[in-house]
């Protein structure tokens, strides 16, 4: 994974929202959670077109709800829990 280019990308998505905490750096634990879940939306739906698209879903639920933790969303969306 390249993660300069990550940290870069989150530092042009805080530029054009003017805001410095649109794009919190990812832990471990995210970075893991966010690749479990586009492994399982493509595999599972034979659509690898989907992991992007469930990254983006989850999100939207997480900045709707910053306090659920990012990971009990990526879990439920790949289908391990049903909250």
């Amino acid at each position: 994974m390249d993660r300069p280019w990550l940290d870069a990308a989150g530092l042009r998505i805080e530029a054009v929202t003017g805001d410095p905490n649109a794009a919190p750096a990812l832990t471990g634990e995210d970075i893991v959670g966010i690749l479990e879940l586009a492994r399982v939306a493509a595999h599972e739906s034979g659509d690898r077109t989907n992991a992007p698209l469930a990254a983006y879903l989850v999100g939207v639920a997480h900045g709707r709800d910053p306090e659920r933790s990012l990971v009990d969303l990526l879990v439920a969306a790949a289908g391990g829990a049903d909250d």
